[in-house]
């Protein structure tokens, strides 16, 4: 027998619950229950607002003491619900029990039978997964996304003019600035963004096997599409006229994917700065009270960069897995969507910490300036590259006779060390003209960044 109570099995219910309570708003079990009584009340209002079936429509008073069955959704229902599905075995008709009962209490029995109308358990479940999902992002995930990346746009604006020694394969290459290196993550995460403002999030309401066989029988005069179009963009959402008995899930395949992108760039980013940090670049500011090692008290180490790549990998893992299983359905209908979508929370969760932790490492490190000059003046090879490209031009001007500028500067640089010095004496040998002789001499590697500084102030 255990010795203590049941405990959380996933840390975010139990060490980050507080982190991810926001989410838990839409994305729990109780969030998606709330919702789905919410679409289950709005569609006997609209029913009863296009008086079908000779209802009339409702007065504001008892609409709103319906819609409080979903406004005030309490620890109460959500009890009620346990119980009741425990006996049904199904979700979704344990929800059209509970606003069957509600209905009872309010004394509105007359049109009790409109209580999920027409509709099969994918035609509510698609609506509340729309709803549900819809709101976090909206309300919860992409705030944070969007404030992480203003973080660091901040950041790469600060650092714009910073000179650093760019590595491409680990090795020294061609400076850039570290506000540009920073930006090229604000720019990429930025395209993503703009991708998931403009997902759908759709919804189908066509009955069993998306053809309103049912409703016609009911009423073979109904306009159903219409009645249906209307009523799902009524809730804010995007109309699917074309289904099985599912919605066939391709926009949650679509938004999926581009969390999952947008947090592939952020691992990108939390691998580079730790790097940085390891080469010096950054340096990180002590937390009050805070312990790095167990064991060396000199050491800060770069938890929350290395928190957020675990939890990012974590998220697109949840992320691969849901756009892999929601994209097939067996024939008309199978359940796999049904488990599957029961971690959208898990997927957005820990990707809110991870968001949640690159924000906070953003504000505890400082650039070490001193370090990146020392690191760039310790390697005035890099500035090959522009010397046997200057040299290049003036063979095509006519103002060089050199041949293979590029060997040239192979042989003095490739595998070597070469200071200032060194690089001077052979510019001053080149045959090249004065003027371009006078650029390469004047030439540092803290100044040989190009238009870093002014495609970062211009484009972020």
């Amino acid at each position: 027998m255990s010795a203590f109570p049941t405990q959380p099995l996933s840390p975010l219910d139990g060490r980050y619950q507080a982190a991810v309570a926001p989410l838990g708003e839409f994305l729990s079990e109780a969030g998606l229950n709330r919702a789905r009584v919410e679409v289950e009340v709005e569609w006997i209002i609209a029913m009863t607002d296009r008086s079908l079936f000779g209802t009339a429509p409702l007065d504001d008073a008892t609409k709103e003491r319906l819609r409080a069955l979903y406004t005030d959704f309490d620890q109460e229902s959500i009890d009620w619900l346990a119980a009741k599905e425990a006996v049904t075995r199904h979700d979704v008709k344990a929800v059209e029990y509970l606003v069957r009962d509600r209905l009872d209490q309010l004394g509105l029995n007359a049109i009790a039978e409109l209580t999920h109308f027409g509709c099969t358990s994918e035609d509510i479940n698609s609506l509340s997964y729309a709803l549900t999902v819809k709101r976090a992002v909206e309300q919860v995930w992409l705030p944070a996304l969007k404030a992480t990346t203003d973080k660091l746009r901040a950041l790469a604006l600060e650092l714009a003019d910073a000179p650093m020694l760019s590595r491409t394969h680990g090795q020294p290459a061609t400076p850039s600035t570290m506000g540009k290196e920073l930006g090229v993550f604000v720019w990429r995460v930025e395209r993503v963004i703009r991708r998931i403002e403009n997902v759908e999030y759709l919804g189908k309401f066509s009955g069993a096997t998306g053809t309103w066989s049912a409703h016609v029988v009911a009423d073979p005069g109904a306009d159903w599409p219409s009645i249906a179009r209307g009523f799902v963009e009524g809730l804010g959402l995007d109309f699917n006229p074309i289904t099985t008995q599912i919605e066939s899930h391709d926009w949650q395949v679509e938004l999926y994917d581009a969390a999952k992108h947008a947090g592939g760039i952020l691992h990108n980013l939390a691998q580079d700065i730790w790097t940085y940090i390891s080469l010096g670049y950054f340096t990180q500011i002590p937390v009050e009270g805070a312990t790095g090692s167990s064991t060396m008290p000199h050491k800060i180490n770069p938890i929350k960069f290395e928190n957020a790549e675990a939890n990012l990998e974590i998220s697109a893992g949840v992320f691969a897995t849901l756009a892999q299983t929601l994209v097939t359905s067996r024939l008309q209908r199978d359940l796999t969507d049904s488990t599957t979508q029961r971690n959208i929370g898990v997927a957005f969760g820990h990707s809110l910490l991870a968001l949640n932790n690159l924000a906070g490492g953003l504000d505890q490190i400082a650039l070490s300036r001193e370090t990146l000059l020392a690191d760039l003046d310790a390697n005035w090879e890099i500035l090959g590259e522009a010397i046997q490209t200057v040299v290049r031009a003036e063979v095509v001007a006519g103002r060089s006779q050199i041949s293979d500028p590029y060997a040239l500067l192979k042989e003095l640089t490739r595998g070597r060390r070469v200071g200032g010095a060194d690089l001077a004496e052979f510019v001053e040998g080149l045959d090249i003209g004065a003027d371009a002789k006078e650029r390469l001499l004047a030439l540092t590697p803290d100044a040989y960044t190009g238009l870093a500084e002014g495609l970062i102030r211009d484009h972020i």
